[in-house]
């Protein structure tokens, strides 16, 4: 069974940065695409940014400009450099990764942004 485990979360101030990681149990080549998602308070979960196995990176509207999203092949990471957080940025913060059809997700890393 594929783990994602999370780390990097906690609280910031508006403006303020915050690096999110999420190492895989297994070698990232394996999965067609990874990224990361977030629900905030009372809201669905949404996208974030994905990355595919080649390289190709997507991003929600909402952090196009904002939020970079990366992979580090060696250490099965991918990683998520956010900047100029925003309040409506809060959230919790999950890995996910596909190989096809299977999805896996991680346990999720709050990220709460205080003004």
């Amino acid at each position: 069974q594929v783990q994602l485990v999370e780390s990097g979360g906690g609280l910031v101030q508006t403006g303020w940065p915050l690096s999110l990681s999420c190492v895989a149990s297994e070698n990232i080549f394996n999965f067609n695409e990874m990224g990361w998602y977030r629900q905030a308070p009372g809201k669905e979960r949404e996208l974030v940014a994905l990355i595919n196995v080649g390289g190709v990176r997507r991003y929600s509207d909402s952090v196009e400009g904002r939020f970079t999203i990366g992979r580090d092949n060696l250490q099965n990471t991918v990683w998520l450099q956010a900047n100029s957080l925003k309040s409506e940025d809060t959230g919790v913060y999950y890995c996910y990764a596909r190989i096809l059809r299977r999805e896996f997700w991680g346990q999720g890393t709050l990220v709460t942004v205080s003004s």
